[in-house]
């Protein structure tokens, strides 16, 4: 990328973006608007191929069958992973999470391969529904707040020893491992569980990933009081006694 531009690219919004997750792309790109850069945002639907030219792509959450749709069709067309093996920075959500990995249990209740851009496998859970408010730690490598958000997922993520816990959960099932994991991540490929759209919630999430697009370390500051009042709500939702 240039350094005033971005392309921005918002994977299968037909198939993924059950849970308002469309927001996390409104949001990164605002961001980005806010500090001045040219931003280009490519919408590609489910019958377009992913381009590979893309800076940050982003991927929602969905029901299951589209879920299974969106990962076959990921893995026929190629483009996402040739987009990471250029240095694209990927941020997923939910089933775009389940699918980034390496595997996960489709809606016919069978094992389905994922992209492997995650070390993590996902099993169906036997208990409870991972349903509410969560609040959690994020890895402090990553120098970010603690991060709020909804889960509302089936989905048990099991870890691998490449894959970095996103955070952990002070609040809340997360993985639903019961080991306090929330998500994962490595070098530019992220996935959580939370939905809010958790960028709204989060928004210097938005910004670390501008940050390791452009490259840098730091980004013009802008104004988040709006941002800070949705997130202290949302904190004193999720932390009051019921």
């Amino acid at each position: 990328m240039s350094d005033n531009s971005l392309r921005l690219v918002w994977v299968y919004p037909d198939l993924l973006s059950t849970y308002g997750d469309q927001g996390n792309v409104l949001v990164v790109e605002r961001r980005a608007r806010q500090r001045g850069l040219d931003v280009q945002r490519v919408d590609v639907r489910s019958d377009q191929p992913i381009p590979t030219s893309g800076d940050i792509y982003l991927i929602g959450g969905g029901e299951d069958r589209p879920q299974r749709l969106a990962a076959e069709r990921l893995l026929r067309d190629g483009g996402l992973e040739r987009a990471v093996s250029n240095g694209a920075i990927v941020f997923s959500v939910c089933a775009g999470y389940q699918i980034l990995g390496n595997e996960f249990v489709n809606d016919m209740g069978e094992r389905q391969q994922g992209l492997g851009l995650l070390d993590v496998v996902t099993v169906r859970g036997e208990g409870e529904r991972c349903v509410g408010d969560v609040l959690a730690d994020i890895d402090p490598r990553l120098n970010l707040p603690p991060l709020t958000g909804f889960e509302n997922h089936q989905g048990v993520t099991h870890l691998g020893p490449t894959a970095k816990p996103f955070a952990r959960t002070r609040l809340g099932r997360g993985n639903g491992t019961g080991d306090g994991t929330e998500g994962a991540y490595n070098d530019t490929v992220f996935g959580t569980y939370m939905h809010g759209p958790v960028m709204a919630r989060n928004p210097l999430i938005a910004d670390l990933l501008l940050k390791l697009a452009l490259d840098v370390n730091a980004l013009p500051a802008i104004d988040d009081r709006w941002y800070e009042a949705l997130r202290d709500e949302r904190i004193a939702a999720a932390t009051q006694p019921a």
